[in-house]
């Protein structure tokens, strides 16, 4: 079976006696080029560890937020050299939405974008580009990712232990399930 055999894999990573050193290059780098969310990583933790969810909410908040410190700076010199990138990746059309965002609403578009799953290394990268205020941006980005590191770890630690048993008996269905929303996603940009 796929999923049940990442589903595993991820679990005993999860709870792995240096998981807290794997979740802080995550959470710094997620914030300036990382493609994989660290709340991917936090949910499992917390479900693995979840006496020690608040500890590993803090992590991550902590190094997210100074990965945007990074990813801010790098936006503020030499946004002329990552927009090529941008374009090459594909993040173009959702760097210019991130741009937007910060027209509209500034320092509030850092918090949105700290708690959604909207990728925060293209808010980042914008506040610097934009010359946004640093310490509104640094205040905004520990607010929004604070929020979103501690609703997600705390949750899956009262609720992850409960459904665990739930998620491992469906995990084929809910694996595939996830696979076909991202296709439909994906084909309705």
């Amino acid at each position: 079976m796929l999923f049940s055999g990442m589903y595993n894999k991820v679990m005993t990573w999860a709870g792995h006696p240096h998981a807290e050193r794997y979740l802080i290059g995550v959470s710094a780098f997620e914030s300036i080029f990382f493609p994989v969310p660290t709340a991917l990583m936090v949910a499992p933790m917390a479900v693995a560890r979840p006496e020690r969810a608040i500890r590993i909410a803090l992590i991550a908040t902590i190094m997210s937020v100074l990965g945007a410190m990074v990813g801010y700076y790098l936006g503020y010199f030499v946004i002329d050299m990552i927009e090529p990138l941008l374009k090459d990746i594909g993040y173009w059309n959702k760097y210019m939405t991130a741009q937007r965002w910060f027209a509209e609403w500034g320092f509030w578009a850092v918090i949105i974008a700290g708690f959604s799953p909207i990728p925060f290394k293209l808010f980042t990268l914008s506040a610097g580009a934009l010359s946004m205020a640093f310490l509104p941006f640094v205040l905004a980005a520990v607010v929004g990712r604070s929020a979103h590191f501690f609703l997600v770890a705390l949750s899956m630690a009262w609720a992850g232990p409960k459904l665990e048993p739930l998620v491992k008996k469906y995990i084929e269905w809910l694996g595939w399930l996830t696979v076909l929303l991202v296709a439909v996603i994906i084909y309705l940009q």
